[in-house]
């Protein structure tokens, strides 16, 4: 599956200052432990003036990317090892050079996180996950209509939850989420599949929480699986 990055506004020096320094992490061009040129080199080579490319640096080193020490050449970290959360969003930006895995990791995080959220949602208020449910039933056919509402109800869900944290974890997931779900909707099985995820967890609710994660990490499961199905995966 191709999934592509928004094109990089030439105009904009923070952001090709960020392009050239990321994709270059991702594509193995700056490697883990090795360093970047000094600022007046780097900033010559991308063609941006030294300010913004300072505060670019600076900003990609509090997210994990760097490390910047005075008088000392910006290091290359490891991400893995040292990125954030923050880190998500700047790399959903560069969605078509993840590294190998990264998305199905990405997913089954997912799968581990969503059934304990929809589980205490429905603990706490059944009847508005019930509601908010109904929707699903008007749902077009459309690969947009799926992707708004599926995450939609992740929120919601996590705002039922009675823990504001989980929200702002999905929060840090929104940017990521919007570029691999136009993909995923994409496949007429994956709208199929929620479509039929939503009226499993509406019939689940009575039940209550237990029943609903089981439910829901079924569902997520079954994703993670049609996703591995698609060409590129």
């Amino acid at each position: 599956m191709k999934v592509t990055s928004p094109a990089i506004p030439p105009s904009r020096p923070a952001r090709l200052v960020e392009h050239r320094i990321i994709t270059g992490i991702l594509n193995g061009s700056y490697p883990p432990g090795t360093h970047l040129p000094n600022e007046r080199h780097l900033a010559e080579s991308i063609g941006v003036a030294r300010p913004p490319l300072r505060e670019t640096l600076h900003r990609l080193a509090t997210e994990g990317w760097l490390t910047i020490a005075h008088g000392k050449p910006t290091r290359i970290n490891d991400y893995w090892e040292k990125g954030g959360m923050g880190l998500l969003g700047t790399l959903a930006k560069y969605i078509d050079t993840l590294p190998a895995g990264f998305v199905i990791h990405l997913m089954e995080v997912r799968s581990r996180l969503l059934p304990v959220i929809a589980a205490l949602a429905v603990d706490q208020a059944p009847d508005e996950v019930q509601a908010f449910l109904e929707n699903a039933e008007r749902l077009d056919d459309d690969i947009d209509a799926f992707v708004d509402f599926d995450w939609q109800l992740q929120l919601f869900m996590a705002t039922k939850s009675g823990n504001p944290i989980y929200k702002l974890m999905l929060n840090d997931f929104s940017t990521m989420f919007d570029s691999l779900a136009t993909a995923y909707y994409a496949i007429p099985e994956a709208r199929a599949a929620s479509r039929n995820y939503y009226r499993n967890l509406s019939s689940a609710i009575p039940a209550g929480g237990r029943r609903v994660e089981a439910v829901v990490m079924a569902a997520m499961n079954q994703s993670v699986a049609l996703w591995k199905t698609l060409d590129g995966a």
